[in-house]
């Protein structure tokens, strides 16, 4: 109850501040039936997130004139299936930032996609979501590193929308004393017409892992829209230590009546020596995925997916993180939900 009355107390406090700014309340809800079955051992549930990450957000913005505005981002990400926090140690964990944009571009403050996240998420074919993600590749590789998708404490510039279609962001985020937060990343784009390229650069500071004590990552991302089918990939390659982890996807969606099939492949090419000093080179997958998306409406969907992941070696990646995965085996899932934005 007080949650409830505390979500009612900010709704009129919006409600009363759209007087001077616009203020909006916005959200998405996404469920699912999921079947999963890595190696041996197989579950069935109402799980979430298939097409969308769901949420409950309120932004705003205010015009300070001359051009110039101020802005707020909070975004809390929740378990439908459960109604459960879908991050029991930050409420606004999905992202929590303010602004001040103009002519000059925006400064942005606040935890946030980091912009390596960002920049191959927008050329997978599946949007980071559900059984067929290409983002349960993107390891850390055991550096901890927590800069993978979201970083704390971030501190943005983004370049203004008026050059052309040339687009980018750089950003830091301080340790405050804790390895794996403190972060420096960029990245820089080109998106006019259907193309779309963008390559992206982050490093994380990191216990010391074989005598180095960083987690970087790079990618090389793009996409070109022939209207009848939308092609995208990516390049993206992580090191820690003496790991490097490679990862190429390849995708497709095509517009078939009022719906979009999505299809994608990834291959995971692991190399090097982890930090207990074993060859990792054979720790290697491939996943191949195939899904639609029927809309019944601009805010109403429907989707089913499928995916399958094939681990050589001591590789463990999987569709889903339950039944527990054994390394080395196959992992398959496919998953039939609806997805209602507001």
């Amino acid at each position: 109850m007080k949650k409830i009355a505390a979500f009612a107390l900010l709704a009129t406090a919006a409600a009363a501040a759209s007087a001077q700014s616009s203020v909006t309340l916005f959200g998405v809800v996404d469920a699912n039936v999921r079947h999963v079955k890595n190696g041996d051992n197989s579950v069935n549930s109402l799980s979430n997130n298939g097409l969308s990450s769901s949420r409950l957000g309120f932004r705003g913005i205010e015009d300070l004139g001359g051009g110039l505005k101020a802005s707020f981002w909070l975004e809390h990400g929740f378990n439908v299936d459960t109604g459960t926090p879908s991050d029991a140690s930050r409420y606004w964990n999905r992202r929590s930032t303010v602004s001040l944009s103009g002519g000059f571009g925006e400064l942005r403050l606040g935890r946030d996609f980091s912009p390596t996240y960002s920049t191959f998420a927008a050329f997978d074919a599946f949007g980071t979501n559900g059984v067929a993600a290409a983002d349960k590749f993107n390891s850390t590789l055991g550096s901890g590193a927590d800069t993978g998708t979201r970083s704390d404490n971030l501190v943005s510039y983004f370049l203004p929308g008026s050059l052309g279609g040339l687009y980018g962001q750089v950003s830091v985020a301080p340790e405050e004393g804790t390895l794996g937060k403190k972060y420096a990343g960029a990245r820089i784009g080109y998106a006019v017409g259907p193309l779309d390229v963008a390559v992206g650069y982050g490093r994380t500071d990191v216990a010391p892992v074989a005598g180095e004590d960083t987690f970087t990552t790079a990618i090389l991302g793009a996409s070109y829209n022939f209207g009848v089918v939308k092609l995208s990939g990516y390049y993206q390659r992580n090191q820690a230590g003496d790991q490097k982890l490679t990862n190429v996807h390849v995708g497709a969606t095509v517009p078939l009546g009022s719906g979009l099939l999505r299809a994608s492949y990834v291959r995971a090419d692991l190399e090097g020596r982890n930090a207990a000093g074993a060859n990792v080179d054979a720790n290697d997958a491939d996943q191949f995925a195939i899904g639609y998306v029927h809309n019944l409406s601009k805010r109403t969907a429907l989707y089913a997916t499928y995916a399958v992941v094939d681990n050589d070696g001591a590789a463990a990646f999987a569709v889903a993180g339950s039944p527990a995965m054994v390394a080395g085996r196959k992992s398959t899932g496919y998953e039939f939900g609806i997805r209602h934005s507001f």
